[in-house]
């Protein structure tokens, strides 16, 4: 995971088994062009649109075991990935899909909605990197889901200010009338008690998620397993940031630091070796 990001599923990297980091380095590369499409460059939407539907096709003729009339290196790495590890195609189609609501939607009316996104857009590098690993189950991809979603929400509330220069608010439209906030408060940076309160229940509903998606690091086992545990207390300890910068994501966005990775590593060992997510201690240097 990197220092400076926290979005969706983490991508492993040291502590990944060396057999494995060729397979997720090709989908991150799939992944990650379909994400520079929808959001980098100069592009036109009608622009960005024609290049999704052209990597749609590549994972087309993917699924039909034919040459990709797009990308023919990058697909035919990625035929030969999904061969090998008998992948399912469903989670690049959902990426894609979720690549193209982002270009068109830019609020979310209520909960529901964003988490239907999230569906799209965080889950399925969780369920492809348990397919990787053989450990697909039902209960496996429900705690994958859990965690993925709250990592992208974690991203949501660390960069409400950056989505706003975008013309985005990922805040649920519904949460910020039930609160008393308005886009106004996100366009001027007003923290206020509505804004707390508001980004107190945003803050809660994350953890929660987070916390319910945790069992699932301790059932990985190996490097994996550890680097899920590091996911998880990394997301805790971001949410931790939040509150103590008052929940100002606008002025002072959270960020951790040297120390905070090392509460994390050293929450991690003590996960891994409890076999506890143990978070009921919000912080193991009190009020840090």
């Amino acid at each position: 995971m990197e220092v400076d990001q926290y979005e969706n599923f983490p991508v492993p990297s040291v502590l990944l088994p060396k057999a494995l980091r060729a397979p997720v380095d090709i989908i991150y590369q799939v992944v990650r062009t379909a994400a520079d499409i929808a959001d980098e460059g100069d592009w036109s939407a009608a622009a960005r649109h024609a290049r999704l539907a052209d990597l749609r096709a590549g994972l087309d003729a993917v699924a039909q075991r034919r040459a990709a009339p797009v990308h023919p290196l990058l697909f035919g790495k990625l035929a030969g990935v999904v061969a090998q590890y008998k992948l399912p195609l469903a989670p690049f189609y959902d990426l894609l899909d979720a690549c193209v609501q982002g270009i068109d939607t830019s609020r979310y009316a209520d909960r529901s909605a964003l988490l239907g996104y999230c569906r799209h857009s965080a889950n399925p590098l969780g369920h492809l990197m348990l397919h990787l690993v053989g450990a697909a189950t039902p209960e496996n991809l429900a705690d994958a889901d859990a965690i993925c979603t709250a990592s992208q929400l974690i991203s949501f509330w660390l960069d409400v200010a950056a989505d706003w220069n975008k013309n985005r608010v990922y805040l649920p439209l519904a949460d910020l009338r039930r609160f008393g906030v308005t886009e106004a408060h996100i366009a001027k940076g007003v923290v206020d008690d509505a804004w707390r309160a508001l980004m107190a229940h945003e803050v809660s509903f994350v953890r929660d998620m987070l916390v319910r998606g945790a069992p699932l690091a301790l059932r990985i086992p190996g490097r994996l397993g550890i680097e899920l545990c590091g996911a998880v207390h990394g997301g805790l300890r971001f949410l931790e940031r939040i509150e103590k910068a008052g929940y100002d994501v606008f002025r002072r966005r959270p960020v951790l630091n040297t120390f905070d990775w090392c509460v994390v590593a050293v929450r991690t060992v003590v996960m891994r070796l409890s076999r506890r997510v143990g978070v009921e201690a919000r912080s193991i240097e009190g009020k840090a």
